[in-house]
């Protein structure tokens, strides 16, 4: 039985159900329909990865093994991270979308030591096989988070006289 990885698995559900409700508040908050899109797109994607965590947590606690190709020829998929389509941000909600960002990064990165450290407590390959496909999750939410950031920074920046430098 994989004990350390079905408390892994639960842990990073509860972690996506966290993202998820704080997206959904970011959307709530939202004043223009766009960016209440945007953040509907991140809550649902987080909720994605919930979904395909707690697939796989019955499946192993069920007595299946950790296999990656078993997983993904189950019916279980693992959601591709999406191109997301920022461009519906409005600019009255700048300042809201920079912070959402600005926290989304730190639960992103948050969630790639999270998978990290977890690869370094299992001991089966097929474990640590899992945990770097997690891995390429977040780190690929990151990279968008941050270069969607540094495009919000530069409008904010321009809206605070900041720029040009």
């Amino acid at each position: 039985m994989y004990k350390e990885e079905l408390a892994i698995i639960a842990q990073a559900i509860l972690n996506e159900v966290e993202g998820y409700e704080f997206y959904l508040m970011a959307s709530e908050r939202s004043t223009s329909e766009g960016t209440k899109e945007a953040f509907v797109e991140l809550a649902n994607e987080e909720m994605k990865h919930a979904e395909y965590l707690r697939k796989l947590w019955s499946q192993i606690s069920n007595g299946g093994d950790i296999k990656i190709d078993n997983i993904l020829d189950s019916g279980v998929v693992i959601p591709s991270p999406e191109i997301y389509r920022w461009d519906k941000v409005s600019k009255n909600d700048t300042s809201m979308a920079m912070s959402v960002f600005g926290i989304g990064m730190q639960m992103e990165q948050s969630s790639i030591d999270f998978y990290e450290n977890a690869k370094e407590k299992v001991k089966s390959s097929a474990s640590k096989e899992l945990f770097d496909i997690l891995l390429g999750w977040e780190k690929v939410h990151l990279l968008q988070f941050s270069e969607q950031y540094g495009i919000l920074k530069e409008d904010w920046w321009a809206e605070q006289g900041f720029a040009p430098f």
